[in-house]
């Protein structure tokens, strides 16, 4: 039987928002809270403002509920578990917490890592950083999450394998800012995540990433320029590319932005690997922000100044139209121009069934490392300037 309705909706959505319904309704009952993502986090925030122990302690780190930073004894580095949402068994998917207390008050920055489970570079980063900060010499407090969909991370994959109406994966950078009682355990993880961790202790935050398994991409930063604080912290990287754009609305950085927090995302290379060349422009960059707002001391490292950087603010898909074995003619950071051949491909026979090339002036950022496709998958994505933007650009994270 079909899924679909006379009036075409889809019955699986219906449920899914009659659950959500129930949901808030009992939550109303209980709490007095509003179900809405929207209108949940300002209450929760709130609730966070006193950190909350469950009495739980793995591995010698004790778990928290809800944290304030403040409340932490300064100088000091803290290494804690946050309880986020439950799995079927009752038990909780805990997240790891670095929390670097400086000695003297100063701005909070919150490093997040690992929404996506089979993002590696991105957590390397995060945690090289926290290995280089002494509280003792610090002003203000660095928070770090980097295993934020720890399910997914424990399979690496990209997308949480949920388990509410059979296997279900879920992409959980489209959560945010999440809902504590959603109708899936990513959108609940996200909520009690956001609104009890990271919104309560961030006056700005990077949410880290890498490309996604079988896409590789450049060392590049996405952020909307337009805001001074963002672009600021964005020309402090010295990394060859800007995507100048908000891109899609509930990944971590736009829910950040949308309290006033400003934030950016940067991606790291390929999925699934260590790309030490990468990490040390990343962590060069951090650094740098992390001096930008007086946190630690020291001279500038390199910037966006110093490298031959490329801003874009759109990126242009070459998406396969045949299956077979792809050949790309173009490198990751390669300047095309429109009608440059920029990849062929072959059928089991070796002959070639399919040419693509750009269709604008650009750099490529993304390119398919998979050697193999079909049809619909994304083989090469183009940063260029398009002088109208229209709608959500697509972006090869």
């Amino acid at each position: 039987m079909s899924d679909k309705s006379n009036t075409g909706i889809d019955r699986r959505d219906l449920l899914i928002a009659s659950i959500a319904t129930v949901g808030a309704s009992a939550a109303l009952a209980v709490s007095a809270r509003t179900a809405s993502a929207q209108e949940a986090a300002a209450p929760a925030a709130r609730a966070a403002s006193g950190t909350v122990y469950t009495g739980d302690v793995i591995d010698g780190k004790k778990v928290v509920s809800a944290l304030d930073v403040d409340d932490l004894e300064p100088g000091q580095k803290h290494l804690l578990y946050f309880q986020g949402a439950q799995m079927p068994t009752g038990q909780h998917w805990n997240v790891s917490v670095t929390v670097a207390k400086g000695a003297k008050p100063g701005k909070r920055g919150v490093l997040t890592s690992g929404v996506h489970g089979d993002e590696m570079s991105n957590i390397h980063t995060v945690q090289t950083v926290m290995n280089q900060l002494d509280p003792a010499q610090m002003s203000g407090t660095v928070m770090a999450v980097t295993d934020v969909a720890r399910p997914a991370i424990e399979s690496m994959q990209r997308r949480w394998p949920n388990q509410g109406r059979g296997i279900d994966l879920i992409d959980m950078n489209r959560e945010w800012p999440g809902n504590e009682n959603g109708a899936t355990a990513p959108s609940r993880h996200a909520g009690l995540l956001f609104n009890r961790l990271l919104r309560p202790n961030a006056d700005f935050a990077i949410d880290f990433h890498t490309g996604t398994t079988g896409f590789e991409v450049t060392a590049f930063n996405i952020g909307g320029m337009d805001v001074p604080e963002v672009k600021a912290m964005l020309e402090l990287y010295p990394v060859g590319q800007i995507f100048d754009n908000h891109v899609y609305p509930g990944v971590l950085h736009n829910a950040f932005m949308d309290v006033g927090i400003p934030s950016f995302t940067p991606e790291i290379g390929a999925a699934r690997i260590l790309d030490l060349e990468m990490i040390s422009l990343f962590v060069e960059g951090t650094m740098n922000v992390l001096k930008h707002y007086g946190i630690v001391g020291g001279a500038m490292g390199r910037t966006a100044k110093d490298v031959n950087v490329f801003i874009g603010n759109s990126a242009f898909p070459i998406l396969a139209t045949q299956g077979g074995i792809v050949e790309h003619l173009v490198k990751l950071n390669d300047k095309v121009e429109p009608g440059q051949k920029v990849a062929i491909q072959r059928n089991s026979f070796g002959e070639v069934v399919a040419e693509y090339t750009s269709g604008v002036a650009g750099e490529v950022t993304g390119q398919r490392s998979d050697a193999m496709s079909e049809p619909g998958n994304p083989l090469v994505f183009i940063l260029f300037h398009k002088a109208a933007l229209e709608g959500v650009e697509s972006y090869p994270e």
